[in-house]
């Protein structure tokens, strides 16, 4: 049974998994928006969260300007795997942090070998 919490509870794991990043990293998350919705989109109804927008590795020089890079979480799915707070607050933590992983250009391949994927 998926796990009952209410978005402004969530949107507080969320803050706590941001706060928790190291602060050389967190000055480093420029022009990126952290969104959360309740459902994945049709096409990919799997997803715990997603990454879009040009990874820093990829940027031109003129990149300045561009609206910024968002990452969305999905709420319903990251409730629905967890059997605890305590899970749910480790698996939004990891999601966040494989989210800004990407925004680095840090591909899926080295997130598994680092624990994240």
């Amino acid at each position: 049974m998926p796990l009952d919490l209410a978005p402004v509870a969530f949107d507080r794991l969320v803050e706590e998994a941001l706060d928790s990043l190291p602060a050389e990293i967190a000055a480093r998350v420029v022009n990126v928006v952290l969104l959360v919705e309740d459902d994945a989109p049709p096409e990919d109804p799997d997803l715990l969260g997603v990454y879009d927008g040009v990874a820093l590795t990829e940027r031109a020089a003129n990149h300045a300007g561009d609206l910024p890079d968002r990452i969305v979480l999905f709420r319903n799915n990251l409730l629905a795997m967890c059997n605890s707070p305590e899970e749910l607050a480790d698996e939004v933590r990891i999601t966040v942090v494989h989210e800004i992983a990407h925004h680095f250009g840090i591909d899926d391949a080295r997130l598994h070998d680092l624990g994240y994927a």
